[in-house]
């Protein structure tokens, strides 16, 4: 399984408007959460897995969330 690492970041695309990028660095974890710098203020996010890689929902819950994956590309746009 692919798992999230603390002090990475990981990178997710909006799914109405994919020229909007959010960056999430992970700043510690247990089995069951990550604790991550959203929108200025520590967050802590449930991990759920799929298709054999960590995820979490930044924004929570809701139809249209973004979804971070642990095995995401860098979506920095650095070379």
């Amino acid at each position: 399984m692919i798992r999230f690492n603390v002090n990475q970041t990981y990178s997710c695309r909006s799914i109405g408007d994919h020229n909007c990028v959010w960056h999430f660095a992970i700043l510690e974890r247990t089995d069951k959460s990550v604790t991550t710098w959203i929108e200025g203020k520590k967050t802590r996010r449930k991990i759920e897995t799929l298709d054999g890689a960590e995820t979490f929902r930044p924004f929570g819950s809701y139809s249209m969330a973004p979804t971070v994956w642990a095995d995401a590309e860098d979506l920095s746009g650095a070379a």
